[in-house]
């Protein structure tokens, strides 16, 4: 039997898969025996090393705790700034007006094509030579200055794609029945356009969140990430357990974000509002339904 897409395997090709199969699994059971032996010789799995996340809250309250404060205050304050700024860059590069058109393209293509560590140094120098904020609060604003002008260029490409990924009948259609620009766009376009973004727009705020380690890592910005270091050495050199509790903590903190995205991309999509959701059979079916329903009542009172 054949698919579109490739030709069913045969005997050879079946047997020559399950010997690949076997082989990976084989190496990559080596792999992880080798890595857990070295750990292990080096005393990394002990359980001396791992006892203060699990007995006692000194590592917690003391290292973890206050770094993620300050991970979750930048990437919150970052996420604030940079969504509206994004989507207003978006919008403005689509403008009919060349005088708003051009200017916000060129701000956005100057800033994406920077990387975001030289905009977090930038900013913290531009912050020492010409502001009066203190040495302490400098990383952070450091911090957010950057991940807000790097992340804000990239959300403006989000927006532009998703609205102009939407038929051009949409905008048509809104001419005709007289509506003005700003009224195309905030009641027709943006709606339809939401969902579609919703994913990758997630996914830049996922980086957003991991890109606050730079700032501990050059800023001395005290976030979760940077309390490795002085945890390890408290601790007795627990390197290994220190970096697999912040990335547990990383991922928990990503999951969550991506998680509640998709729950409120399908809540979207159920809504059967114009947000570009496509709908499905059972949706399809449920509309007919209301539609003959009304037909039957209009004719009974007729």
């Amino acid at each position: 039997m054949t698919s579109v897409l490739y030709d069913a395997q045969g005997p050879r090709a079946k047997r020559r898969n399950i010997v690949y199969t076997a082989v990976f699994l084989v190496a990559a059971a080596a792999v992880v025996w080798w890595v857990y032996r070295s750990l292990d010789d080096k005393g990394q799995l002990d359980w001396e090393k791992w006892k203060p996340f699990f007995s006692g809250s000194e590592a917690w309250t003391t290292y973890i705790l206050p770094g993620l404060k300050n991970t979750l205050i930048a990437a919150a304050l970052s996420m604030l700034v940079a969504l509206p700024l994004g989507a207003v860059f978006g919008i403005a590069r689509l403008s009919d007006h060349a005088w708003v058109r051009i200017p916000a393209g060129v701000v956005v293509e100057f800033f994406r094509a920077i990387p975001v560590l030289i905009l977090m140094i930038f900013g913290l120098a531009l912050f020492a030579e010409y502001t009066s904020v203190s040495s302490d609060d400098r990383p952070l604003y450091a911090v957010v200055t950057g991940l807000v002008l790097y992340n804000a260029s990239v959300l403006a490409e989000i927006v532009r794609a998703g609205i102009l990924a939407l038929p051009k009948g949409q905008t048509e259609a809104a001419q005709a029945i007289g509506l003005r620009k700003t009224q195309i766009m905030t009641s027709i376009l943006l709606p339809q356009a939401v969902t579609a973004m919703l994913p990758a727009i997630v996914s830049q705020l996922v980086v957003i969140v991991k890109d606050t380690a730079l700032g501990g890592a050059i800023l001395t910005f005290p976030e979760l990430l940077a309390s490795v270091s002085p945890m390890s050495s408290y601790y007795g050199a627990n390197t290994i357990a220190s970096f697999t509790v912040v990335a547990v903590i990383y991922v928990a903190l990503n999951f969550t974000l991506t998680t509640f995205a998709s729950w409120l991309e399908s809540r979207l999509r159920r809504s059967k509002r114009s947000t570009g959701a496509v709908l499905g059979a059972e949706d399809v079916d449920e509309l007919n339904a209301a539609e003959v329903g009304g037909s039957f009542g209009t004719g009974a009172s007729a």
